[in-house]
């Protein structure tokens, strides 16, 4: 099984060809490809190249299939005896890209 580890967003990703995944937003248009540059692993079969920090001509091509918000997600801040309460509301960006390539 061919995966690689990638950096993106501050996060970092186990892909293989064909995954989707939720990133941090990137500015792409959606259909377009995108090259991500800074792999940490690449692992074929039984065979593993670790980076220093990155993998030398290593690359994980994917396609961008939507750039959306998430989910309505809560901020409630509350401090007891002092009628404090506070209660906002937060979206986050994301990029949806399916993976279609990994080149080494």
């Amino acid at each position: 099984m061919e995966f690689a580890i990638i950096q993106t967003g501050g996060k970092q990703y186990k892909v293989s060809v064909g995954d989707k995944i939720k990133i941090e937003k990137i500015n792409v248009k959606e259909g377009a490809r995108f090259i991500f540059d800074k792999v940490l692993l690449v692992s074929k079969d039984d065979s593993a190249e670790i980076g220093a920090p990155y993998v030398k001509d290593a690359g994980v091509e994917g396609e961008i299939l939507k750039q959306a918000r998430d989910k309505k997600k809560i901020v409630f801040r509350y401090h007891s005896k002092t009628r404090y309460r506070k209660k906002k509301g937060h979206r986050q960006h994301y990029t949806e890209v399916k993976i279609t390539k990994i080149s080494h």
